[in-house]
């Protein structure tokens, strides 16, 4: 596989719950190289990884669908739904970037600084 199938076949097995960016799969990949439990070769434009025999034991001897951990989780369902509120936050902000009149902007701007200030505080404060 590629890497980037790596990542929807992560995705699709954990149920959405684990979606790993490209910024971590392909360093991950790159030492998973360097370590010799993986090779790869130019096809078709795309870099395909496969695991060496020594990579092959090593995944044997782990766990045998760690995707169901994640999609399991409470933790997962929780950065999940995290997740979601900031992509629907990003679209809003994108919409007032581009479309809202220069009050509108700055009224956002001071907004999003506003609440990292309350979502840091949220942590400050005792149970």
């Amino acid at each position: 596989m590629h890497g980037y199938e790596m990542i929807r076949e992560i995705a699709e097995r954990s149920g959405g719950s684990w979606r790993p960016s490209p910024g971590s799969v392909y360093p991950t990949l790159q030492m998973l190289e360097e370590e010799g439990l993986i090779s790869s070769q130019e096809s078709g434009g795309k870099r395909l990884f496969e695991l060496t025999e020594e990579g092959r034991a090593e995944a044997d001897s782990g766990p045998e669908a760690p995707w169901q951990e994640a999609g399991q989780s409470e933790h997962w369902e929780t950065v999940r739904e995290f997740g979601q509120a900031g992509a629907a936050v990003k679209d809003a902000l994108r919409q007032v970037v581009l479309t809202g009149t220069a009050e509108q902007r700055a009224k956002a701007l001071a907004l999003l600084n506003d609440t990292r200030k309350k979502l840091y505080l949220i942590l400050a404060e005792d149970e």
